[in-house]
């Protein structure tokens, strides 16, 4: 029975083992991109400010 066990493991472990990479990889991408958009916005506020236009709303 314990030969099952360990076969059982060493079966599941390269998919646990791929899916946590393609969790982090996915994840540093979307904090990538959601880091991206709020300097975008903070850039585009303040050039509207400074063009002495209303800045826009956000919710950040």
């Amino acid at each position: 029975m314990e030969d099952f066990w360990l076969n059982a493991a060493w079966s599941i472990t390269p998919t646990l083992l791929l899916f946590a990479l393609f969790y982090f990889v996915l994840r540093s991408i979307f904090r990538a991109d959601r880091n991206e958009r709020r300097v975008y916005a903070d850039i585009e506020s303040e050039e509207r400010i400074r063009r002495g236009l209303p800045p826009t709303s956000s919710n950040h």
